[in-house]
C-alpha cells in the first residue's frame, strides 16, 4: 500500500484525470437513478398504491394495454370473491379524461372506478372520502396544480361535472397523469359519455375494466383456476405495471441507458490502468528483481485503484445528489432514494474494480531480467 500512495501523491495530475471521468460517470449514475424512480412514480403510483395482490382483466386482453382495452362483467367480481384464499374483490374501473375547474384550472385525469365503502376507496388527507354519486378524490399532485376541495372540475366529453371532496396525502398516478377517485356509477357514465338529463343504457354498469383482488395475509391466490371459473385473464399488482402507458418503454430504455454507462465505467478504468501497468513496466520489473512477490504487486496495484474510484465516486455522488435536489424542486419527474442511489455506486465501484483488475494481471507477465537489461 506504500508505494500505491505514494503513486498516488506524486502523479496528481494523471490520477486526477481517471478520477474526474469516474466521478462524471458518478454524477450521471445518480441522475439516472434519480429518473428512473421519478419516471417509475409519474407512471405507475396510482397502482403501486392500489391495497390490490392482482387484477383480473378481460379473457384474452393484451397485456401491454390491459387497462385501456378489457371490458369485464361485474359479475365476475362475485365469482372471485367465492375464490379460495380471497380475502376481497371489488370492481374497479379506469379511464382517462381531461377537464377543467370551475376556477379554470385545465387538468388531465385518470379516473380509478371503485364501489363506496370496498378496500379500493381511498382516505383522503385533506376533506373527506367519497360518499355519493358526482365526486372525485384526487392526488396530491392534482392539489398542486391548483386544484383544491371544493372546486367543481367538468369532465369531457360529456361534461361530467365532478366536485373536489378530497385530497389524496401522496402522489397517485397513472401514465404520467393524476389519479382521481370516483363511484363506480360515476365512473361508467363517465367512460360511456352519458350527458345530464340522458337516459343511459342499463349495460354500460355492467361493465368494469378489472376485478380487483385482495389475497388473504400469507395466502396464495390460484390465479389460472380463479381466470377459468371467471372467465378472465389475472395480472399481479407489479405485472399490470407494463400496461400503463409508456411504461415498459422507459424502463427499458434508461436501464439499457445504466448497462452501458457501467459497461463503459469498467472500460474506461480497465484502459486507464493498462496504459499506467504498461508505463510502470519498468519500476514493477526493478520490484520484482529486489523480491517483491506477484501477489504483493497485484495487491498494490488494486488497493491504488480501490482508493481512487471510491475518493472519485464519493465526490461524483455528492455533486449529483446536490443536481439532484435542484431537479427535484422542478416539474420533471424525478426521484433521489437512496436504495437506488447506492445499488447503483456498488455497481459502479464493482465494475470499476474488475476493470482494474483485469487490467493489472499484466503485472504477472512482467519479467524481472528487464531491470537488469535483460531484454537488450
Amino acid at each position: 500500500m506504500f508505494l500505491a500512495l505514494r503513486e498516488l501523491a506524486f502523479a496528481r495530475g494523471r490520477f486526477a484525470l481517471i478520477g474526474v471521468v469516474v466521478a462524471l460517470i458518478a454524477v450521471l449514475t445518480v441522475l439516472l437513478s434519480g429518473l428512473s424512480v421519478g419516471l417509475v412514480n409519474d407512471g405507475v403510483s396510482g397502482l403501486q398504491r392500489l391495497p390490490v395482490t392482482s387484477l383480473a382483466f378481460q379473457d384474452g386482453v393484451a397485456k401491454d394495454s390491459a387497462f385501456s382495452r378489457s371490458v369485464v362483467d361485474v359479475d365476475a367480481v362475485d365469482t372471485w370473491a367465492r375464490q379460495p384464499g380471497v380475502a376481497e374483490a371489488a370492481p374497479f374501473g379506469n379511464t382517462l379524461a381531461n377537464g377543467r375547474s370551475d376556477q379554470g384550472v385545465e387538468i388531465d385525469l385518470a379516473l380509478f372506478g371503485v364501489e363506496l365503502g370496498s378496500f379500493l376507496d381511498p382516505q383522503a388527507a385533506d376533506g373527506s372520502r367519497l360518499a355519493g354519486e358526482g365526486e372525485v378524490v384526487i392526488s396530491a399532485t392534482a392539489a398542486q396544480e391548483g386544484i383544491s376541495v371544493g372546486d367543481t372540475i367538468t369532465v369531457e366529453p360529456a361534461g361530467t361535472p365532478l366536485t373536489v371532496v378530497g385530497v389524496l396525502a401522496e402522489q397517485h398516478t397513472y401514465g404520467h397523469v393524476d389519479v382521481g377517485y370516483v363511484p363506480l356509477r360515476t365512473w361508467q357514465e363517465v367512460k360511456a359519455g352519458v350527458r345530464a338529463g340522458d337516459a343511459p343504457p342499463e349495460r354500460i354498469y355492467q361493465e368494469i375494466t378489472a376485478v380487483a383482488v385482495r389475497a388473504h395475509d400469507g395466502a396464495a391466490v390460484a390465479l389460472a383456476a380463479g381466470d377459468e371459473a371467471a372467465g378472465t385473464t389475472s395480472m399481479t399488482r407489479e405485472q399490470s405495471y407494463g400496461a400503463s402507458p409508456g411504461y415498459t418503454a422507459e424502463t427499458s430504455t434508461l436501464q439499457l441507458i445504466q448497462v452501458f454507462l457501467y459497461a463503459i465505467s469498467a472500460l474506461v478504468v480497465g484502459a486507464f490502468f493498462t496504459v499506467l501497468t504498461v508505463q510502470r513496466r519498468q519500476e514493477i520489473a526493478v520490484l520484482r528483481a529486489l523480491g517483491a512477490s506477484t501477489r504483493y504487486l497485484l495487491r498494490d496495484s488494486l488497493v491504488q485503484s480501490v482508493v481512487l474510484l471510491v475518493l472519485s465516486a464519493a465526490a461524483g455522488v455528492a455533486v449529483g445528489v446536490a443536481a439532484g435536489a435542484a431537479i427535484s424542486s422542478t416539474p420533471m419527474p424525478f426521484v433521489l432514494e437512496a436504495g437506488p442511489i447506492a445499488v447503483a455506486t456498488a455497481l459502479l465501484l464493482t465494475l470499476g474494480v474488475l476493470g482494474a483488475a483485469v487490467a493489472v494481471l499484466r503485472i504477472t507477465r512482467v519479467d524481472p531480467l528487464t531491470a537488469l537489461g535483460g531484454n537488450r
